[in-house]
């Protein structure tokens, strides 16, 4: 009635449930931006509701029941890859190159992402490259960063069946350098690899690649030594401090005074790093400015290639 202060219902027009905005942001802001319609209505929001507030732009469709708080274009990379496994159903995975890529361990810049789906759902939607999940187990799947992803073993084994060696290689390089790399659970996905052709390319690469060093940089410096030994050339100091001329300086590992050598050995543990990568070349610049020549070894080689190693220094030291 006019004047009566009575308020007539919106007809038409969706009324805002505060509890219902606070849900879907919460299980936005866990999954990247992105949700499943079958999520939500395990939350008690009826799938109308969505449908609703999509038809408003309140809410954005990504791929088949998969919504998003964001437009599509604005979805972060760990958006478009929330997305995707969404899309595929329950129990699937980020794998392949898109889950090395998520891990850190590669880029990947491909406008598909890659996914492993245990009944193959998925199949046909743009952008989406599914792949068989048939001899994928629970404990082939893990979250990383709030996505479902497969561990890192199964990635490498997956990965092993669509690049090259050398980036299968440089992928296995940064696990190791992220301290994530761990030969057992790869050594139980290659048991259960059943005939797969990936199986054998990590194998190849991984026997190719010596692990599991525990060589401290004092063992590491005595081994070298040893290797010194052999062919009679010591150093004339190790540790050796070399001031630079403007304050500061640096400690070489191993000097020799004569032929202005310093060589280096590399551990994993003080060299691995993409900042001790930085900090070592500009200080070896600056050695060679000085003078020096700098050559460097890594633990590997001291450790499994001593021969080479010694006849290169003997090389170096020569009259």
């Amino acid at each position: 009635m006019e004047g009566s202060g009575e308020k007539r219902p919106n007809k038409g027009r969706e009324t805002p449930n505060p509890p219902h905005n606070r849900v879907l942001s919460e299980l936005a802001t866990r999954q990247h931006a992105v949700f499943g319609v079958w999520q939500v209505s395990e939350l008690g929001i009826a799938p109308s509701t969505l449908r609703s507030r999509v038809a408003r732009g309140a809410l954005h469709s990504v791929h088949r029941d998969v919504v998003s708080v964001c437009h599509p274009e604005l979805l972060t990379r760990a958006g478009r890859f929330m997305a995707a496994v969404l899309a595929c159903g329950d129990g699937a995975a980020l794998s392949c190159r898109s889950a090395a890529c998520h891990r850190g361990l590669r880029d990947d810049n491909r406008s598909t992402i890659d996914v492993t789906s245990p009944n193959r759902r998925g199949r046909g939607i743009d952008g989406i490259t599914v792949h068989s999940g048939a001899t994928l187990l629970p404990e082939d799947v893990e979250t990383v960063d709030g996505i479902p992803c497969t561990t890192l073993a199964r990635t490498l084994l997956d990965l092993a069946e669509v690049v090259t060696t050398r980036s299968l290689e440089r992928a296995i390089d940064r696990a190791e350098i992220l301290r994530v790399l761990d030969m057992r659970p790869i050594d139980n996905v290659l048991r259960r690899a059943n005939g797969r052709r990936g199986a054998a390319t990590l194998k190849a690469v991984l026997s190719a690649m010596q692990f599991q060093s525990t060589t401290t940089r004092s063992e590491l410096e005595e081994l070298f030594l040893h290797i010194c030994r052999t062919i009679d050339r010591p150093p004339d100091g190790v540790n050796v401090w070399i001031p630079y001329p403007d304050g500061g300086g640096a400690e070489a590992d191993f000097v020799w005074r004569e032929q202005r050598l310093i060589v280096e050995v590399d551990g994993r543990e003080t060299h691995g790093t993409p900042q001790a990568f930085e900090s070592d070349r500009r200080r070896d610049q600056r050695l060679t400015v000085l003078g020096w020549s700098v050559v460097r070894f890594t633990w590997r080689q001291v450790e499994f290639e001593p021969a080479i190693v010694a006849a290169t220094l003997q090389a170096l030291l020569a009259p």
